[in-house]
């Protein structure tokens, strides 16, 4: 773990006030950005949101799926938090709060907007920052891989059906063609280059490729969260108890689930470098898919996509937070 990934919380928050003032000093700048689109997809966004996936995707070894069997407990209830607890979850904690709770706040269809933004974060298991939570609590690097490739794997034939029902029982039209073709584009193609990556080189290469291709996603991640808080600098100023309010079912969401998860680990005895990070998984979305295909189904002024960000907001300094919760309750087994 370098300096520059330790202090990450911090860099977030600077790129979160870089965005904000730059959105706010320069609107037509973020207008022009917005406009270069093809298929309802921002080019711009696609561009950066790969080059921040992409050498994840590469560092995935998919024949690991199979050593699983010597462990398969962590996995299983890994499987089920997140596909049959996860998006349901979220999607209910967000018509709790957004409809009912908070309905002296929030507009109707503004609400279900909000909630379609949560939907879609909800339904995307954490991808690519859990390698750094992973990392931060001495876990089981191997069996990280195994979780995560599991998650890409159900992701590309479960991500578009849940979030087209949650989003049906939420009274929101589903456009299928652009969320399936945000699901071919921001999964099934970066997780067919990064297996055609590995095959094509050797081992060593493939490690190389990885430490050089390192900065850059960390650089892609960043210049998301500018553009991001760019496009939204305006309703974020006018409007920051409508943010707090989208913040509470998404902090609620992490909580619950990172505690969930970890708790239930705990007692059927799995090891902590591999219950911490599954934890984590289940704490945190992955974000950089919700973005992009909220961008894509609603558009990028949307409160689909507003509610997205939010997530962004909330899941750095949160996920830190339970990653010391998680090492003060480390254990042997």
């Amino acid at each position: 773990m370098g300096k520059f990934e330790r202090y990450l919380s911090i860099w977030v928050g600077l790129s979160i006030l870089a965005g904000v003032l730059l959105g706010h000093l320069f609107p037509p700048v973020f207008q022009t950005v917005a406009h270069l689109e093809y298929a309802h997809v921002n080019l711009v966004v696609a561009v950066l949101i790969w080059v921040m996936i992409f050498p994840m995707m590469i560092s995935i070894d998919f024949s690991t799926i199979g050593e699983v069997r010597k462990k398969p407990k962590g996995l299983i209830i890994t499987f089920f938090i997140n596909w049959f607890v996860k998006p349901f979850s979220m999607a209910a904690l967000g018509v709790v709060f957004l409809q009912y709770i908070f309905a002296g706040f929030i507009p109707a269809e503004d609400a279900k907007s909000y909630i379609a933004g949560l939907i879609l974060l909800g339904a995307a298991p954490c991808t690519a920052m859990v390698f750094v939570w992973s990392r931060l609590v001495k876990g089981d690097a191997n069996y990280t891989l195994v979780q995560v490739s599991l998650n890409d794997l159900v992701m590309i034939v479960a991500y578009a059906p849940i979030v087209a029902l949650l989003l049906g029982v939420t009274d929101v039209v589903v456009p299928w063609d652009t969320l399936i073709l945000s699901v071919v584009l921001y999964v099934v193609i970066p997780i067919l280059a990064g297996y055609l990556t590995r095959k094509a080189l050797p081992a060593a290469r493939v490690e190389g490729l990885l430490n050089a291709l390192k900065p850059w996603s960390i650089i892609g991640l960043l210049a998301t969260v500018v553009l991001l808080f760019g496009f939204q600098a305006q309703v974020l100023l006018e409007k920051p108890l409508v943010i707090l309010m989208i913040a509470v079912p998404i902090l609620l969401q992490s909580i619950l689930l990172f505690f969930l998860t970890f708790k239930w680990m705990c007692k059927v005895k799995i090891p902590h470098n591999i219950s911490a990070p599954a934890a984590l998984i289940g704490g945190s979305n992955f974000f950089e898919l919700a973005v992009a295909v909220a961008i894509s189904l609603f558009g990028l002024h949307s409160g689909a996509a507003l509610a997205t960000v939010v997530g962004v907001l909330v899941e750095v300094p949160v996920m830190l937070w339970l990653v010391k919760v998680a090492n003060k309750q480390s254990y042997e087994v």
